[in-house]
């Protein structure tokens, strides 16, 4: 998947810095704090991108497969590994969480994804998941670009927030908390002082889900 954001990693970056980009990216990590707000000491970013969301959320370490963006991330002084969700790089219980923001869509395989973040979990390690639903009009939107042939969209597979808790579930996550945002559409002037839900969020856009590692099964 690293090939489709290798060409676009400037211009995917700089998208955050416009008006629209700002308002979502700040609603967004809004809504994650919401769910968790405890230190981020000794986590991962699964899928860090151009390490805007490390940084924000003060994550140090962060994995992509993507060599281009992997230099964005760097120079906000994220420490970079290149590789793939599927085959995390390190060894079982490395670490006390793990972020995975706007990427569990693009992942070839969510199930082996999901199981490879429980195994470099710490027992009782947070996995906090930041999820754009497919039964949202921000999803809906996407899916009708996959379908017109977006050079990005087309690589994407969206999912409801039932649909990815059950696949955690299985992973031996339990779900600990879920908030909302992104309660404009797309399109639409952004909200001056976006809404965070922790609950009715069927119209949110992104969802936050915090879920806790089973200490009593085994990766």
């Amino acid at each position: 998947m690293s090939h489709v954001f290798d060409s676009i990693a400037e211009a995917y970056d700089r998208w955050y810095d416009t008006p629209e980009g700002a308002a979502v990216f700040r609603a967004e990590c809004d809504c994650l704090l919401s769910v968790y707000n405890g230190p981020f000491d000794a986590w991962l970013e699964v899928g860090v991108g151009t390490g805007r969301f490390a940084r924000a959320l003060g994550i140090s370490t962060g994995l992509d497969p993507s060599t281009p963006m992997l230099a964005i991330a760097a120079r906000r002084g994220v420490e970079t590994c290149g590789g793939t969700a599927e085959r995390l790089p390190f060894r079982a219980g490395s670490f006390a969480g793990a972020l995975m923001a706007l990427t569990l869509c693009f992942v070839a395989d969510v199930p082996q994804v999901l199981k490879e973040c429980s195994r470099v979990l710490q027992p009782g390690g947070h996995l906090l998941l930041g999820v754009v639903p497919a039964d949202s009009a921000w999803g809906s939107a996407y899916i009708a670009k996959a379908g017109a042939g977006h050079a990005v969209y087309k690589h994407a597979q969206f999912r409801t927030a039932k649909e990815i808790a059950g696949l955690a579930e299985c992973a031996g996550f339990a779900l600990c908390s879920t908030a909302g945002t992104l309660f404009w559409k797309p399109g639409e002037t952004p909200e001056s002082d976006p809404q965070i839900r922790s609950s009715d969020v069927r119209k949110a856009g992104f969802l936050g889900l915090l879920l806790k590692k089973n200490s009593e099964r085994r990766s």
